[in-house]
């Protein structure tokens, strides 16, 4: 396997605010991997105030070349700490979980390294995960008869995306996809993962890969980003993305039909209720033009 100059093959990107109780599940995830490449772990900590910074900076003591703490004057937001955290990478490719999350299997990163090392048509490999509640006492969600997947730039613009929640992704470290990190409109953007998918699709023209293998799990509690956020909150965070989106990529025509139907079919009705006709209207002729 060819590593990057500086010696590693994974870096592992982990932004946390107020996790206390879980971002030790989550550090013991990324210290148990066994792989036969080199790590590092990078972590934006956005200036926690109960406890969580100092749970990071015992793991730090204990493993000072291996756990790298980011730190922040201030609070900069779960988007500005995603940057900054992204840039630091210096792996030949990059894994993500935040910090209220975790990984169930030791050999994950080697597995999906493994994928990308052998397939280039590929640009980022991600798996299947089971959802759980705040304290890990209640299945919430898991397939339990996974299967391959795989998802296309076509497939990501109308949200055909199961199975590649934040915990799951692995993507080539490449300039053409680090470039996402220095766009101003990334900083409206509410749902990253989302835009770095289409990203590395729409740069690279390659696709993303679903193992068919449930090793990470994704927690729904009341500190969560989208857990605590109701209807017309949401699909609004929904609809400011869906702006970005078509703004910034280029589409064929056919793409473009297929955005247009997403959209009447899932914004349009949301879209005249909770702003007006006329913004409605403006959102089809971006669309259309």
């Amino acid at each position: 396997m060819k590593q990057d100059d500086t010696g590693i093959m994974v870096s592992i990107f982990c932004i946390t605010y107020n996790h206390s109780k879980f971002i030790a599940k989550a550090l013991d995830g990324f210290l148990m991997q066994k792989c036969n490449f080199n790590t590092e772990i990078i972590i934006g900590d956005d200036c926690s105030t109960d406890g969580t910074t100092e749970i990071i900076d015992e793991y730090v003591a204990k493993h000072p070349d291996k756990i790298k703490r980011l730190k922040a004057p201030k609070n900069i937001g779960a988007t500005q700490n995603v940057i900054r955290v992204a840039l630091e990478t210096k792996g030949k490719y990059v894994a993500t979980c935040d910090g209220d999350d975790y990984w169930l299997d030791p050999y994950k990163l080697q597995k999906q390294v493994n994928f990308l090392e052998n397939n280039p048509d590929y640009v980022m490999c991600c798996h299947y995960t089971r959802e759980i509640n705040f304290d890990d006492t209640e299945l919430i969600y898991m397939n339990f008869s996974p299967v391959p997947l795989e998802y296309s730039f076509n497939d990501l613009i109308v949200n055909k995306q199961a199975e590649t929640c934040t915990a799951t992704i692995v993507y080539r470290n490449i300039d053409a996809i680090r470039n996402l990190y220095k766009n101003d409109w990334l900083l409206k953007c509410n749902a990253c993962d989302k835009l770095l998918k289409l990203y590395c699709t729409w740069v690279t023209g390659k696709k993303v890969y679903v193992l068919p293998e449930v090793m990470s799990c994704y927690r729904r509690h009341a500190g969560g980003v989208w857990s605590p956020v109701s209807y017309v909150p949401l699909k609004k965070m929904q609809l400011s993305d869906f702006y970005i989106i078509i703004k910034i990529f280029t589409y064929t025509g056919l793409q473009k039909a297929k955005l247009l139907y997403f959209y009447f079919k899932k914004y349009f009705f949301f879209e005249v209720k909770y702003k007006t006709f006329r913004n409605a209207f403006q959102t089809i002729k971006t669309i259309i033009n």
